[in-house]
């Protein structure tokens, strides 16, 4: 059966701008081959400084810029038989610090049908500081298959979602009630297509300056079929990747933990190898409990922590690079940041023919650490079969499935809250504008130039 290959990374920026050669580097070294993906999907967190990310558009266009540069140049480096792989910027979009952007190669992008997108703040006062952000699409298997294949024509809907939860080990409780408020508030919503002109204008500039809603792809999207739909869709493949800030203690350490924690070892009997440190993890404990990420399923982890890393601490792009990792003193070392994917549906599971539907994992594994951040990025890939996931069938009654019954229901004031947060995002983001960045000090000093001179006049004029 027809595939299509997905790709995600996610990465905490430490609110810097990416070195784009140093990210393209190894960004597709997740890939079972140099084959390229179809879909490539960038899960950001505190992609810039608040200033600039609670004002978004124009503010945020240099960060993504850079993000679509890396892309380019990485994927210069994939093979390919028809020739050269070029990918295209479908949607970028944002809430606050939290972003996502999607990219398609060049020859799928008219697959792609129609959009959704959602958001929703969980920091201070549901404000973006931290929050997700989520594309739905819908994707045409459309002559993908060879013409006697009956599964020719078939759409699939795929979802992804960036995360950026509740920071700190004591954290656990706040992580887990900022799941819930996603679950209940991040709503899809219908994106309406700009003229064609205009799109095919936009993929083709390199400039990420404009408007964020415009999705650089052709085509209506009118035809949606879940619009206000939550996270949890029944025939939707749903991927979730962000720093989830899931740690591996539920204290703090104490001044003498730092001699305790992971280093380089390849015995897995040594104590400092990090799959003592994981049995700890909270995300994995949380998820077994039902408390967070319900129904979400993730590959196996055998790379070690990738937070929060000393900045003593140099690049390197493999652990057989360096004899010793820098650890952050106040941190415990933790798998932060990660990649989940919605499991099949209950009802596919228990049929005796295998699951159509079902996700096929290629690799899971950390990115080269770089000296811009104190995390390391972590990339997916999957095969997605060109198969819609079934609908539930009445034989499926009585299964316990999230896809049908969400953990937590819809917030019926979703959109009121979001529209609130967002004016007070304008607000901060100018007043941190004005107040921590060249650009506005200089036009509060114009301003206040402006200002004094503008009086003095004036009482000149009205002296003589």
């Amino acid at each position: 059966m027809a595939s299509l290959n997905v790709y995600l990374v996610t990465y905490n920026c430490a609110q810097t701008p990416i070195c784009p050669p140093s990210f393209a580097f190894n960004l597709f070294s997740a890939l079972p081959s140099r084959q390229p993906p179809d879909i490539l999907i960038l899960s950001l967190q505190e992609i810039a400084p608040i200033a600039y990310s609670f004002l978004g558009g124009s503010y945020l266009g240099p960060y993504f810029s850079r993000f679509q540069y890396a892309v380019e140049l990485a994927s210069s480096n994939l093979s390919n038989n028809d020739g050269d792989v070029k990918y295209r910027i479908i949607i970028t979009r944002n809430v606050g610090q939290t972003a996502i952007m999607v990219f398609a190669r060049q020859e799928r992008a008219k697959r792609i049908k129609w959009l959704e997108t959602g958001g929703v703040g969980v920091g201070l006062h549901e404000m973006g500081n931290k929050g997700a952000v989520g594309i739905r699409l819908g994707y045409s298997a459309s002559n993908y298959a060879d013409e006697e294949d009956e599964d020719e024509g078939e759409e699939i809907s795929l979802t992804f979602l960036a995360a950026h939860l509740a920071p700190m080990e004591d954290g656990l409780q706040r992580r887990n009630k900022d799941w819930e408020h996603i679950v209940r508030g991040l709503v899809f919503t219908p994106v309406m297509p700009k003229a064609v002109a205009a799109a095919n204008h936009a993929s083709e500039s390199s400039d990420l300056s404009i408007e964020e809603d415009q999705p650089l792809l052709q085509g209506s999207f009118d035809n949606s079929t879940s619009p206000s739909s939550g996270i949890y869709n029944q025939t939707s493949h749903v991927f979730l990747g962000g720093d989830l800030n899931y740690r591996t203690s539920d204290t703090r350490p104490d001044p003498r933990a730092y001699h305790s924690y992971p280093q380089p070892t390849k015995n897995s009997a040594d104590p400092k190898h990090y799959s003592h440190l994981y049995k700890t993890d909270q995300l994995t404990r949380e998820i077994k409990a039902g408390r967070t990420c319900h129904g979400f399923r993730e590959a196996s982890i055998d790379f070690p922590p990738t937070y929060k890393f000393s900045s003593r601490q140099a690049p390197f792009s493999s652990e057989d690079e360096v004899e010793k990792w820098e650890w952050a003193r106040h941190r415990w070392p933790s798998w932060c940041d990660r990649i989940m994917f919605l499991s099949s549906l209950p009802h596919s599971d228990r049929s005796s023919s295998p699951d159509p539907a079902k996700l096929q994992l290629h690799g899971y594994t950390p990115l080269p650490k770089m000296d811009t951040s104190d995390h390391r990025p972590v990339a997916l890939s999957m095969s997605v079969p060109l198969r819609a996931i079934p609908k539930p069938s009445s034989e499926g009654a009585g299964v316990k499935d999230v896809r049908i019954q969400s953990p937590f229901t819809m917030d019926p004031l979703w959109r009121e809250k979001r529209d609130w947060a967002r004016k007070k995002e304008i607000i901060v983001g100018f007043m941190a504008y004005a107040g921590y960045t060249w650009e506005g000090n200089g036009v509060l000093l114009a301003t206040l130039i402006g200002g004094v001179g503008g009086w003095l006049i004036l009482s000149s004029m009205i002296s003589t």
